[in-house]
Order: C-alpha cells, then sequence, then structure tokens
C-alpha cells in the first residue's frame, strides 16, 4: 500500500477535524474547478502519484490549508 505524501496528511486530517468526508471533498473541488475527480484520482493525488495543480490548488482554498512547494512528492 502507497503511504500518503505530507499533503494526503494533510487533507485527511483536515477532512476528520472539519467532520467531512472525501466525497464532500470531491463535490466541492468540482463545483471549484468544474473538474470531476474520483476516488481513485484523489487517492493518487494524496499519495504522489499524479500531479494536479489545478485540484491540489483547489483542495488547499477548500481546507483552507497552507501552501508548501512539494504538495505533490
Amino acid at each position: 500500500m502507497t503511504q500518503f505524501t505530507e499533503f494526503g496528511r494533510d487533507v485527511k486530517k483536515a477532512l476528520i477535524d472539519a467532520g467531512e468526508t472525501q466525497d464532500w471533498l470531491m463535490k466541492r473541488i468540482k463545483d471549484s474547478t468544474g473538474l470531476f475527480v474520483d476516488n481513485g484520482y484523489i487517492y493518487k493525488i494524496l499519495t504522489g502519484q499524479r500531479n494536479a495543480p489545478k485540484i491540489v490548488q483547489a483542495i488547499r482554498e477548500i481546507l483552507d490549508l497552507p501552501e508548501q512547494n512539494s504538495d505533490t512528492t
């Protein structure tokens, strides 16, 4: 099983702290960007297997996470 990146761990923690689900986050990403994302795609972003700057930026804005230089690595 692939490990979450620091960004992935931050996202998971923020969702737990907010009492929200990954499905909620996916809907908010679609509303914010117009881009469709599913659980598999989110997983790849959170584990660093995909580089998706627009989606990462949307996640940061939705969850109010600070910027980092290595979000997807």
